[in-house]
């Protein structure tokens, strides 16, 4: 098990550190909290230790079992400090040890994030700026802040990100491996939208979970990721290059001019095949009678992806399909030049849109066939992207 040091300093924002520890306690990861005696004040030590179960630290002597401070330190995998106040800032450039978290941190032999949380006077002050600057020349990873509506009700920078952005960050940091460095990846996600007017459109429940899952592994990975996606929900992974388009002849145009410079594209996104030959500019009224449309074929992406691939590009292309999965998803694979294809059937009751677990068959052009069980979207990434690395060291 991964263990993280997560240090509470005193803010109105350290509601959004007992999210950031449920979150990485769901996703397996070990949670030892600090906290200031600043940050009591805000969140009690009771609601983080029943989040993590462990106990919370606040005092360095007022040690509980057996693990010293000294002994935190040696087992953390990463250290992080949400929300990192002005006055802990300055306490962990300056080398400053007055209380348990800033003691640990210099203990700490792992990778050392901030997220700073202010006032954005404060975080303007020179003061400020220079510690941030100490701290990042020293190999600390500052985590924001962002900007927006702020406690006091002042607008500007000084917002801790929210939790589930440093939670991205964390788990690249500790799943990180190597095996992408350096390549482009393309990604494409969700569905498009086709208007009939200003109000309807034609588009799928494609909710976009799928591709966003591959984008997060590859960057995990180290990749330099683009991802392009449709309308969605979904908040995109941290440090992924993001453009959101609406219409299929947006996404094409868009990924187009991105294909040259990308080794691998994975088109994860279901896009509208069809368009309304015109778009009517009122809003069609109900007129108690038949309504017709004339739909016209938009862009086949893959297909000119396909056509135009280069050698050594891996390019990856999905089937989402109603019975005979497995032949049509072969067919698709040859007829549009694809290094692998990714299956799944959306006939039966476990359709996979909208869903956060998927059901696929992985099909590469060599021939082999791998069908993986139910698992959430993540693992399925996982195992995908296991499988373009696997190619890229093949080419």
């Amino acid at each position: 098990m991964k263990n993280v040091i997560l240090g509470v300093s005193g803010g109105i924002a350290a509601y959004k550190a007992a999210d950031l520890a449920s979150r990485l306690v769901k996703r397996a990861i070990g949670v030892d909290v600090i906290m200031t005696e600043a940050a009591i004040r805000f969140v009690g030590t009771a609601t983080f230790r029943a989040l993590t179960g462990r106990p919370v630290r606040v005092d360095v002597f007022d040690e509980e079992g057996e693990i010293t401070h000294v002994e935190l330190a040696q087992r953390a995998d990463l250290f992080l400090v949400a929300p990192a106040t002005a006055n802990t800032i300055a306490k962990l450039a300056h080398g400053l040890a007055d209380n348990l978290l800033t003691t640990v941190a210099l203990a700490v032999d792992c990778p050392r994030l901030v997220a700073p949380a202010m006032n954005s006077r404060m975080y303007a002050d020179p003061a400020v700026q220079a510690n941030i600057a100490t701290l990042r020349d020293r190999g600390y990873q500052i985590l924001g802040p962002a900007a927006g509506r702020l406690a006091c009700g002042e607008e500007g920078p000084g917002r801790m990100l929210e939790a589930a952005e440093i939670e991205d960050l964390v788990m690249n940091l500790l799943e990180a491996s190597d095996g992408l460095k350096g390549v482009e990846v393309l990604v494409t996600a969700g569905p498009t939208r086709e208007h009939l007017d200003p109000v309807r459109f034609l588009s799928n429940a494609s909710s976009g979970k799928m591709g966003y899952a591959l984008a997060r592994e590859a960057a995990r990975r180290g990749a330099s990721v683009t991802l392009i996606s449709g309308p969605t929900h979904l908040r995109p992974p941290y440090g992924v290059s993001f453009q959101r388009v609406t219409t299929t002849e947006e996404m094409f145009h868009a990924v187009m001019k991105r294909f040259s410079a990308s080794r691998v594209v994975i088109k994860a996104a279901a896009p509208a095949d069809f368009r309304c030959g015109e778009t009517r500019r009122e809003k069609i009224k109900k007129q108690g009678k038949e309504l017709s449309l004339t739909l016209v074929p938009n862009p086949d992406i893959l297909l000119e992806l396909g056509r135009r691939k280069r050698p050594g590009q891996i390019l990856v292309g999905f089937a989402a399909e109603t019975g005979g999965v497995e032949e049509k998803a072969r067919k698709k694979l040859r007829r549009k030049q694809l290094d692998m294809i990714v299956a799944n059937d959306v006939s039966g009751p476990e359709n996979p849109f909208g869903a956060d677990t998927n059901t696929v068959t992985i099909i590469t052009s060599d021939g082999r066939v791998e069908s993986l069980p139910s698992m959430s979207k993540d693992e399925v990434a996982r195992h995908i992207i296991d499988r373009v690395e696997g190619l890229l060291r093949s080419r």
